[in-house]
């Protein structure tokens, strides 16, 4: 394993600086964003943990899991959350080209709010880059319509913006059946803070790991459940190997 890669929780956890992290997106290949209740589910459900250890790597977006790291393992993580490299991503030349993005989407309702941010950005994103994403069963997942349009479109960067444990599935699926290696990106739910579907949440508290009171704040009946769950993680990364 490269020095940018750290193997923990059976996962290969990018540690490198976000220049390191775009310049390595352009490899293509699977590049999922677990938040913590997506780790704490790398227990129980042996599909999402396939996609999970299945990716070419993972980004330290869980806050959480950086900080129980650091006080359970002594050892600092450098964390760059899925909204920072999405913010990255949308500056990044290559990401910008025409036709270099396709963009699944959880509804209508989103894509319409979301395309309309990302031309605000002058990304040139039409109804021909995106896709509305069905209602996923469990277990392993197959679109293969999804992978029909990926294909004759052939884009550099698939980003998919439905819910973790979705999207891991969905991700892992394409990057197996493809006949070429794109970027399949999970960021998920990054790009409603900024189209303004969920609550925003600025720079200087995503860096300081306190987006999560923005969260609660906006919607406590919705994300308390999450933050119970994300607990499990604990023991978790007590059991954990530091390699």
């Amino acid at each position: 394993m490269d020095d940018e890669l750290k193997e923990i929780l059976g996962l290969r956890f990018f540690v490198g600086s976000i220049q390191g992290l775009l310049a390595r997106t352009l490899r293509g290949g699977l590049i999922v964003v677990p938040s913590a209740p997506v780790l704490v589910d790398l227990m129980d459900d042996a599909a999402h943990r396939e996609a999970l250890v299945g990716s070419d790597f993972a980004i330290t977006d869980s806050g959480f899991f950086v900080l129980l790291w650091l006080f359970l393992k002594r050892e600092r993580l450098p964390r760059i959350s899925g909204l920072r490299y999405l913010r990255a991503l949308l500056s990044f030349p290559e990401f910008r080209k025409i036709g270099a993005t396709y963009w699944v989407m959880p509804s209508a309702e989103d894509a319409k709010a979301n395309c309309g941010w990302l031309k605000s950005q002058g990304m040139e994103v039409g109804a021909d880059d995106c896709y509305l994403a069905p209602m996923y069963p469990a277990g392993r997942l197959q679109d293969a319509e999804l992978l029909a349009r990926i294909e004759r479109k052939r884009p550099a960067f698939v980003v998919l913006n439905i819910r973790g444990g979705v999207q891991e599935r969905l991700g892992f699926f394409l990057i197996s059946h493809l006949s070429y290696r794109p970027a399949i990106i999970c960021t998920g739910g990054a790009i409603a803070f900024l189209s303004s579907r969920q609550v925003g949440i600025p720079v200087w508290a995503d860096r300081l790991m306190l987006g999560w009171i923005f969260r609660i704040l906006h919607s406590p009946v919705g994300f308390s459940p999450r933050i119970w769950k994300g607990l499990r993680l604990v023991p978790m990364v007590m059991r954990a190997r530091k390699s």
